[in-house]
């Protein structure tokens, strides 16, 4: 197999060498999407060989030293340019100065996803290079399990960074759709007189204070969000852990973190695949509520919905938010009749089915549809939608 490959690119780069309508830049291109076995045929071009500024031949040896490990002899990269002097942290260190962000992460992603270069995240040196993003941390709660020692402590840290940041894009949004209440202490976007907080304005401003006229110098007037109030709600949050759910799992520990800081909403987080496993006393704590996820398994939707019932203490302010794709592994009855249970106790009960990466739906259709006839609400949401989703049913609509 590599030996035909080889040749088919031989052949290509003495076609594309006979070309006169190809330029230098053009040819150093092509030279290095046809790699190390178009060597002998097709050079780079005269003087400095550089795509973008940089050297062809480094170009080289960083895509090889990744997709040489397309053939099981490495032929690639022995063809071209000979035995790459790369280690797995030197290539990090390298792509980074070669290549934008957005490349990196690729290449990141292929390394771990298409190559299985899981000494990524089992080397210390090369797991702190790397990107802090989603994708990695989807691949580091998917292989913790090989992770010890200061590697793990470094990947807690990578969670951790990645978490924050989550938390941050989300958090502006659920606080507005959510909070319904005076915070003093946040600044209104509208500035008007009936919003005016005379006490913090004053206090702010003593700084600016002129004893010799006895004047206070207002360099900043603030005002407060006119919000309303609200008894306090139970939100029992139940996550499905499958493998296909990891995007929700990640997105629904960060939101529950969220809601469990807003003093309306008591909030329960549990997550299940078999098992049921009750996070509730690390909702503060995003790490320790993702590195305690154990992906894959099986689904028992019915027996965590049946531990989730043990939480309802008042269930006329119990919202119950189930994240699943519906895909029951146990009896389907006993499902259905849990849920109904929830539901004539006059709790609101909420599906969210899952997506996939193209954001189109990804579940039972049958069972979704089983449960909207119940009086379940049942469909896919966005974070921000399921704030505002939660902000009507506390107002009442």
């Amino acid at each position: 197999m590599g030996e035909q490959m080889g040749q088919q690119e031989e052949n290509t780069a003495v076609e594309i060498q006979k070309d006169p309508h190809f330029h230098t830049s053009q040819l150093n291109r092509w030279r290095l999407i046809l790699g190390g076995y178009s060597k002998e045929k097709l050079s780079f071009g005269e003087g400095t060989a550089t795509v973008g500024g940089m050297s062809c031949e480094d170009l080289e040896e960083a895509l090889d030293f990744l997709y040489g490990r397309e053939q099981k002899e490495d032929v690639r990269r022995s063809a071209g340019t000979g035995k790459s002097q790369l280690t797995v942290a030197s290539w990090i260190t390298r792509i980074r100065k070669l290549f934008p962000r957005s490349t990196v992460e690729i290449l990141e992603r292929h390394a771990l996803d298409v190559y299985g270069m899981t000494e990524l995240l089992t080397d210390r040196e090369v797991l702190e290079k790397l990107e802090p993003n989603q994708e990695l941390l989807k691949t580091i709660l998917q292989l913790k399990h090989l992770m010890k020692g200061q590697v793990l402590d470094t990947a807690r840290r990578i969670v951790k960074t990645v978490a924050e940041e989550i938390a941050k894009k989300l958090e502006q949004e659920l606080r507005r759709s959510l909070l319904g209440r005076l915070d003093r202490n946040a600044e209104s976007l509208v500035a008007s007189m009936r919003n005016l907080d005379m006490k913090k304005t004053i206090r702010r401003n003593l700084k600016h204070y002129d004893p010799e006229t006895g004047h206070l110098v207002l360099e900043k007037i603030y005002f407060s969000q006119r919000t309303m109030r609200y008894n306090s709600w139970r939100v029992i949050l139940a996550v499905d852990e499958s493998g296909s759910m990891l995007d929700s799992v990640i997105h629904s520990a960060v939101m529950a973190g969220i809601f469990a800081k807003l003093p309306m909403l008591d909030t329960r987080l549990v997550i299940f695949d078999t098992q049921v496993v009750d996070l509730s006393a690390y909702l503060e704590d995003p790490v320790a509520t993702l590195m305690s996820i154990q992906l894959g398994g099986g689904t028992y939707i019915a027996g965590a919905l049946e531990y989730c019932e043990t939480l309802m203490e008042n269930p006329h302010r119990t919202m119950m938010i189930l994240i699943s794709d519906l895909c029951e592994g146990g009896s389907t009855s006993a499902l259905l009749s849990v849920s109904r249970k929830i539901i004539e106790s006059r709790a609101k009960f909420i599906c969210l089915t899952a997506l996939d990466q193209d954001a189109n739906p990804a579940y039972d259709r049958n069972m979704a549809q089983k449960l909207a006839d119940m009086g379940a609400f049942v469909g896919a949401m966005t974070p921000e939608m399921l704030g505002d989703f939660i902000g009507r049913v506390m107002n009442g609509g």
